[in-house]
């Protein structure tokens, strides 16, 4: 699904996973801890799932090692849906049903976003690129 990932072997492709992988869950929780010491808010995973959802953006126009590397290992580990539920689920136990909806419109809302934000500039390039080479 990644273009020119079938030319590595499979050992490479499971590498550059494993190798963006071994970053990404550290990431998240160094990042979660920080903003936890800040904000009674679960902040902290919100953040992480903006990040992944806008390092992910920036490989939707990059090489298959990028997206291997970046898209699937980095931001696999480093982004968390259980725990985003679970900040969910928490905030519905405790009646925090403004922070708790907040927390589900800003999560989807940001991600597509953080998406889009990255992947942004190389639409509009390709655009005016196709305009001028008619």
């Amino acid at each position: 699904s990644f273009g020119q990932a079938s030319d590595f072997g499979p050992f490479m492709r499971y590498l550059y996973v494993a190798i963006g992988a071994t970053f990404g869950a550290p990431a998240r929780f160094i990042v979660d801890q920080y903003v936890k010491k800040y904000w009674r808010f679960p902040a902290g995973i919100l953040l992480v799932n903006v990040l992944g959802a806008f390092f992910v953006g920036l490989t939707l126009h990059a090489g298959a090692t990028s997206k291997l590397l970046i898209a699937t290992g980095f931001s696999g580990a480093f982004t968390t849906w259980s725990t985003f539920v679970l900040d969910l689920y928490l905030g519905y136990e405790l009646k925090a049903y403004k922070s708790t909806a907040l927390n589900l419109i800003a999560s989807l809302v940001l991600r597509v976003l953080g998406v889009r934000l990255r992947s942004q500039p190389y639409c509009q390039r390709r655009v005016i690129t196709s305009k001028h080479m008619a």
